[in-house]
């Protein structure tokens, strides 16, 4: 290889090191479920970062998710359908012509005893919170092939622990680590697969799972850092993992929930109390 062409390999070689860390400004990213809550402080971040930012759900969302003075665009989806996404995906990069990085937010899962209904409806949750996001990952695997992506996982502390009343959720949450982790190794050195292992989280939805403000406040006490997590919180970490200050971390899951939760045996106990 004479001189010239030495430099122009090396030069190949720093634009595909640059592209698979590259920060998200100029990128595109796709959000999933990004519509509202946790998945519109995601895009928001993204926007914040300077990337190009498309949010896919069933439906619009009720306003615009903008930030910085741009503003993500909406394309209607149902994930749960392996032939829409599939077309989706051909789409944006047929519009875009790249895929940098996406986000596996969407999900989700009303609160549901495993007694109180069948088989068939917790099946829903698992496919909603797992195989959607396989679905998608698959669909969009060409495209961040092709740019040194990365792909987020939006996970929970459900799936490390007991998850009475959320049971179908917590086990697809378990599986979705997993999967994210043995993602990372198929798919290594050409795309980046982490998760993002959220505790509980502040959106407009927070009544349904912990009442009233009063109710809220005294559920964010119980966590070590005194308040539950913004979206905007989880959208600065996700910006983090897709840049380049995470590019050798792949296959690992970072845990975003405020320290997590205090042994119960600490307050049940009759010694060793905190002054």
């Amino acid at each position: 290889m004479n001189e010239d062409a030495a430099v122009a390999a090396d030069a190949a070689v720093a634009a595909g090191t640059a592209g698979a860390g590259a920060e998200p400004a100029g990128r595109v990213v796709v959000v999933t479920g990004g519509t509202r809550g946790v998945g519109a402080g995601i895009a928001r971040a993204f926007l914040r970062a300077g990337a190009q930012v498309v949010v896919c759900a069933r439906r619009p969302p009720d306003e615009p998710v903008e930030a910085a003075g741009r503003k993500a665009e909406f394309q209607p989806a149902d994930l749960r359908d392996a032939t829409a996404v599939e077309e989706l995906f051909a789409q944006l990069g047929a519009r875009y012509g790249r895929l940098d990085v996406l986000v596996n937010n969407a999900g989700g899962t009303p609160y549901r005893l495993l007694d109180e209904d069948g088989a068939e409806r917790h099946a829903r949750v698992l496919q909603l919170n797992l195989v959607a996001p396989l679905t998608v990952s698959l669909a969009a695997y060409p495209l961040l092939k092709e740019s040194h992506g990365s792909v987020v996982m939006i996970g929970s502390v459900s799936g490390g622990r007991p998850s009475p009343g959320t049971a179908a959720y917590g086990a697809a949450k378990a599986g979705l680590e997993n999967l994210a982790a043995s993602m990372a190794v198929e798919w290594a050195p050409q795309v980046r697969v982490n998760t993002l292992v959220l505790g509980m989280v502040r959106t407009e939805l927070s009544h349904l799972h912990y009442g009233d403000e009063d109710g809220i406040a005294a559920v964010g006490r119980t966590v070590p850092l005194g308040r539950l997590a913004e979206p905007s919180d989880v959208g600065e970490a996700a910006v983090f993992l897709a840049s380049e200050r995470a590019a050798y971390i792949t296959g690992a899951s970072l845990h975003l929930h405020g320290g997590g939760e205090r042994p119960a045996f600490l307050d049940a106990a009759t010694v060793n109390k905190e002054r």
